[in-house]
């Protein structure tokens, strides 16, 4: 019953760092995630207080 308990313990103690270590990449992805999202309003905000119809063609040409 002891050898139970320990190996159990052990396992438990594993699924511990592992949800840890999983918790904190979630937040690292939720994060950039955040930052990403940000700099997309910057560029959609810049982009409609320019102009649509000009900045739009010229737009295009520079991206491709």
């Amino acid at each position: 019953m002891e050898k139970l308990n320990t190996k159990l313990y052990m396992e438990n103690c594993h699924i511990m760092q592992e949800n840890e270590r999983l918790r904190r990449k979630a937040e690292l992805l939720n994060q950039e995630n955040q930052a990403l999202l940000h700099e997309l309003k910057l560029r959609l905000a810049a982009g409609a207080g320019a102009g649509n119809s000009s900045s739009s063609k010229s737009g295009k040409k520079s991206s491709n």
